[in-house]
This record gives structure tokens, sequence and C-alpha cells, in this order.
């Protein structure tokens, strides 16, 4: 062994040796030689300092992402796992020993181990698993209007909106729950709300409306709803000591993005109300990993990229870890990219000019190093290796290390579906979320009030028209009275007859002259 190499290997193993618990991550390369027992660990205790998977397309993340799920999982650490391109599920069996495993595994100088981990599917759509839901009421009508990515104006409709429904018991479930109580508040209920919250705009409403007609065609009406899932169903051991490996098939929501940004902007704060303060631990209570992360920041909103900058920041005093998983560093914001403390990067591919920037961009991301030019490791990594730096008890950076990975201990292929399919009918949490639950909320409770305020309408109108028909025969039937008793008094009757007199009087005729002369004239005089 040369001067230089025995001096990197000592480099190496003082900065990546732990006094407390640890995963092995592989071991270090130095001019393309693995050099066995010079290991890359990382700390479990600064697993909730966040993290980093990144490199091009075939350079081995998602096989990164098992290694460490699997091993955080063995040290009894649950983890959280989205897959969206449904190739996790080996996790859940015994890896499959072979020459190249071997190989690799003896330039590590570590013995090949099988070994599974204890897995629960879950799922946000209609994949097969354990169902995922929360109600409108627990996103909270700040988190609801970043996620409609509403202006100042609607976020505060929308918190008008929840205050009336809090202050009336109208539970806000699902979304059909929104958008009745946003018609009603526009319709029938506008005096209401205005008498007692101010002025409802009907155009701001609109919008609010057509934002969640928006949402529910990317399926989201399969995520709001009872029951709620609760996410200390997270962080659950097994028998044996291995922390649950919770997979949350994506395959059908690739092409949604605002659904999976807004299910991951729910769970982070879920998890962060919910959890207590943990301060200081040995290891962390969950780590979530998210991978294809660029489709959380790609369609998100100044304000959505604002709230996760800040779960991200606080989320870590919970003892919870989160790791992102994508082709690039520049898909994460940086203002997120400072809070991830561990960095695994395989290799980048320098096919244009944007590539080569992207690469110099990159590099600037890692610890300067005595060892490697970083631009041009990025570069040649090879299968399996990454550039490696985390952090280390006290929180500094590791020197930057070129690592010939572990072999993950789990298969390196999917399960077949008749596989999942018996992992999910032995779940212990299936039968408590298969049912959907649709109690009474708001949509009910406005739909009954509307259909009373309709029937009282209608009563009022029936009364009005009874009341105006009894009016008008009782007013007939007065002046009908008063006529009849003038005709019949003796001094009315005199009254006709003068009258009669004096009309006959003006024809020069008196009544009875009349009436003989013209019986006579017929021959009827008698």
């Amino acid at each position: 062994m040369s001067k230089s190499q025995s001096k990197f290997q000592e480099t190496i193993i003082q900065s990546y040796t732990s006094k407390g618990d640890s995963i092995l991550l592989g071991t270090a390369i130095l001019d393309g030689v693995a050099l066995p027992s010079t290991h890359v660990t990382a700390p479990l205790k600064t697993f909730n300092r966040h993290g980093l998977i990144a490199g091009a397309t075939g350079t081995g993340k998602t096989k990164t992402l098992q290694i460490i799920a699997e091993r955080l999982s063995e040290k009894g650490v649950p983890c959280l796992v989205m897959d969206v391109k449904g190739d996790l599920s080996g996790i859940a069996a015994l890896g499959q020993d072979n020459d190249k495993i071997q190989e690799r595994q003896k330039k590590i100088g570590v013995a090949y181990e099988a070994k599974a981990s204890p897995v629960e599917f879950l799922s946000l759509s209609k994949e097969p698993g354990v169902k995922l839901r929360a109600t409108v009421s627990e996103f909270g009508p700040i988190l609801f209007s970043k996620i409609l990515e509403l202006n100042d104006t609607q976020s505060s409709l929308v918190t008008i909106l929840f205050k009336y429904c809090d202050d009336h018991k109208y539970p806000l479930l699902d979304l059909k729950d929104m958008k009745k109580i946003i018609n009603f508040a526009s319709e029938e209920g506008k005096k209401e709300l205005e008498a007692d919250y101010g002025k409802i705009s009907e155009s701001s409403l609109s919008i609010i409306l057509r934002k969640i007609v928006e949402l529910e065609s990317q399926g989201a009406e399969e995520f709001f709803g009872e029951p709620s899932f609760e996410v200390e169903d997270l962080v659950r051991v097994n028998d044996k000591g291995q922390g649950m490996v919770s997979i949350l098939r994506l395959t059908d929501i690739q092409d949604k993005p605002k659904l999976f940004s807004t299910f991951m902007l729910c769970l982070l704060a879920e998890v962060y109300a919910t959890f207590p303060e943990a301060g200081d631990m040995d290891k962390p209570k969950l780590v979530i990993f998210i991978d294809e992360a660029h489709l959380i920041f790609q369609e998100a909103s100044k304000a959505l990229l604002n709230q996760i900058e800040t779960i991200i920041k606080l989320i870590r005093s919970k003892g919870v870890g989160i790791f992102f998983c994508t082709q690039s560093p520049g898909d994460v914001p940086e203002d997120v990219l400072g809070q991830l403390g561990m960095k695994v990067q395989h290799a980048l591919r320098a096919f244009t000019a944007k590539d080569r920037k992207e690469i110099k961009l990159t590099a600037q991301n890692y610890p300067l190093s005595d060892y490697y030019d970083t631009e041009e490791a990025l570069t040649s990594l090879g299968m399996g290796e990454a550039l490696i730096t985390v952090l280390n008890e006290k929180g500094s950076p590791t020197a930057l290390a070129a690592t010939l990975l572990v072999a993950p201990k789990s298969r390196m292929d999917v399960l077949t579906e008749s596989e999942i399919t018996n992992l999910i009918d032995k779940s212990d949490l299936i039968d408590d979320y298969a049912k959907t639950i649709d109690r009474e909320s708001a949509y009910e409770i406005l739909n009954e009030k509307l259909m009373n305020l309709a029937a009282e309408k209608a009563e009022e109108e029936e009364d009005k028209k009874s009341e105006k028909a009894s009016s008008s025969r009782g007013r007939t039937k007065e002046e009908k009275s008063t006529f009849e008793k003038v005709t019949e008094s003796a001094a009315g009757k005199l009254v006709i007859k003068e009258v009669t007199r004096g009309l006959l009087g003006v024809l020069g005729l008196k009544p009875t002259t009349r009436r003989r002369t013209t019986r006579k004239k017929k021959g009827l005089f008698f």
C-alpha cells in the first residue's frame, strides 16, 4: 500500500468512525480502486438531519435508497418510502446471492447476508394497499389555500368558510363538503355570512370552486375523506425489533404532481403537529424517503415551497429525517438543499453544455478534497458507486469519499402482484382503513337546511295566498250584508220606491199607467 493510500485510509476511517450505532454504506475508492475495510458509514444519530440521493438515470439511486431503508429497518428505525416507479417492493423479500454480489462484498470486506424487511403497502389512489386519507378540516384554511394556490383575498375567504363551519358545527370532511359550503355562501347563505363575517365576493368564490375542481381532476377525491390515516401507524416495530418499511405505491399518479405534493405537504404537516419534541436521540423515530422528488417541486407554488422549507427545518426536532431522491441536486430548491446533511451523489452525464454547467454547480455542493477532482469524479463513477459525505456525531461534514456501495440484502427485483396481494392480506392495518366512512358532514347538513328553508318559504307563500283569499271573501260578505240591511229596512224600501218613481217620471209615465197600457195593447188587461 502506498503512502498516499495509507493516509487516505486514515482520513476516511477517522472521519467516519462513530461512537454510537451507524449503518454501513460501503468502502472508499481511491484512484478507481476499492480499499477493503475502509468503511464509509452514517451515524444513526444524524439521520434526522435529512439527506439527498442524486444521480443520472440508471446509476443506482433506487438501489441506494433500498440499501439505506433496509439497514435502518434492521436497526429498528421505521421508514416511509415513496415508490413512484414501482421498483422498491423487493425490499420485502430475501435477496439472492450470486457471483457479482460476492465479488462486490469481498472488495468491501464484509460477507453477504440475505435479509428481508417487514413491509406495509400503502395507497393514495386506487392501487391496492392501506388507504391514506385526510379530511379537509385537518388541512386547515391556510394549508388548504396554499394547495389551491389562492391569493390573499381568496385565502381570507376560505378562512371565513372554515370559521362559519366551525361556528355552526358543520364538519368539512371531503371536497364535496367544501364545494357545498361555497355554493351556499354564494346563494342562499350569502346574507347570513355577510351579516356575521363581512362582504363575500362571488367572483372569488367561483375561482376557489374552479381550483377545487382542478384538484379533483387529479384524483384528490380519493385522498380527502375518512377514516383519516394516523401517522403513528408509520412508526411501528415488529416482534423482531425491525422497523416497519411503509411503501407508498404511487405508480398511477406520476402525471398528477399536484396530488402528490398535496399529500406530501399534508403528511409532513401532520407528522410535525402530532409527534412530540424529541431532542437529541440515538436514532431517528422515522425516516421518510421521497423518490422522484422533482415531482413535488416542479408544480409547487412559492407559498408551497416556503411551507415545505419551514417544515424541513423544524421537523428534525421531532426525530424525523427526510431524504430526497432525484436526478440532480438542482431539482431541489436551494433553501431546502441547504438543510440536507447527508449527500449521496451518483454519476452525472456530460452530454451537453447545460450538463457540464450542472456538474460544475453540483461539485460545489461537496466538501473540498485533497484526493479527488470532484467534477471529474462525478462523470467517472460506475454503477453502484457514489460520492458520499455525511454529518458526523458532532454535526460536522465528513471527508468526501468515492464509495463502492454494499449490495442490498433484500431482493433487487420487484415482487409479483400475487406476492404483493398476499402481504396486503396479512396487513394489520388493512381492515382499519379499507372501508370509506361517509358520515353526516357539511354537505348533508346544508342540504337539509336548504330543504327546510325551501319548505318554510313554500309554507309562507301558501299562508300568504290563504290569507289573501280569506281577506277577499271577508270583504265581499261584509259588503253584501250591508246592502241587504239597507234594502230590507223601511227607509230603504221608501228610497227605492221614490227613486223608481223619479226615473219613470222623467219618462212622462206613471208606473201603473205604463204597466196597464202595455198589458192592454197585448190583450192581457184584467
